[in-house]
């Protein structure tokens, strides 16, 4: 991560006094806060709090990759974006929200669909990745370039009234230990489908958004073996442990996929197209 000496100005140490006084943070963290790189993967339901809780805790630089344009029916959940961004990109809304939230914070915007030709490039320079994206194929992609670049992974995801998070450290297991293989088309409805209780998203957000500065910070014990899910109509939060799988294709002892390939046609999905 990056230069951790600089000195801040009377403005952050008011903006972030409450870190400041926060003995596991201190300056010293802040000051790591602010040189600090995190990749996040889409600006939708989770990317948007994830966002907002990231860009207001003093994470210097914020990437975000979103192809889509706000729609309407993302306001409902999606709490980065204003009715006014309405038919605007979602990365430039992004920008606009957390410029005026926290003029520390640079937002690097990727407006392109993820892909095996660019995934490298555009994780290169990031010290976590965020993942909030709603497709396996980019799911699967994710994952795989995450191993083979050895960065950490903070995933989430959200179906109706369900959410579920966990962080996948280099060594230490991956995506695919748990879900070898994605679930045949069709089986799996997407939000736009099956819907999802707006708010759920913020629950599985501000888990990743704890988890993902737990590690910048190297505090306490990050969600690693450790799956968490969430059922709002219960209010009940479970565990469920797990470990790396020696058997999987992709981090195990004998890995038999060893470099990017066509997740759109290993999920049997086509690509995703930008709303209109």
């Amino acid at each position: 991560m990056g230069e951790t000496r600089r000195v801040m100005t009377e403005e952050q140490i008011r903006r972030y006094s409450r870190h400041l006084i926060l003995p596991e943070v201190g300056g010293a963290g802040q000051r790591k806060l602010l040189s600090s790189r995190v990749l996040l993967i889409g600006a939708g339901g989770l990317g948007s709090p994830i966002a907002l809780y990231l860009a207001a805790a003093g994470v210097g630089t914020l990437g975000i990759v979103d192809f889509d344009l706000v729609d309407l029916s993302n306001l409902q959940r999606q709490i980065l974006h204003h009715s006014h961004d309405i038919g605007r990109p979602k990365v430039q809304s992004a920008v606009d929200t957390i410029g005026d939230l926290n003029p520390d914070v640079k937002v690097v915007p990727y407006p392109e669909a993820l892909s095996s030709e660019n995934v490298r490039r555009i994780f290169a320079d990031f010290d976590v990745v965020v993942n909030g994206c709603d497709n396996f194929p980019t799911r699967y992609l994710i994952n795989d370039a995450c191993v083979f670049l050895g960065k950490p992974m903070v995933d989430g995801s959200i179906f109706k009234f369900e959410g579920q998070a966990t962080v996948f450290l280099p060594g230490h297991g991956c995506y695919r230990c748990l879900y070898p293989a994605p679930p045949p088309p069709g089986v799996v409805p997407g939000c736009a489908e099956a819907g999802v209780l707006g708010v759920v998203c913020g629950v599985i957000a501000s888990i990743q958004g704890v988890e993902t500065i737990k590690l910048l910070l190297g505090l306490g014990e990050p969600l690693v073996g450790r799956l968490v899910f969430f059922d709002a109509l219960a209010m009940e939060f479970r565990q469920v442990k797990y470990r790396r799988d020696p058997a999987c294709p992709v981090c195990g002892d004998h890995p038999t996929i060893t470099d990017l390939i066509d997740y759109h046609e290993f999920c049997g999905v086509p690509p995703a197209t930008r709303l209109s």
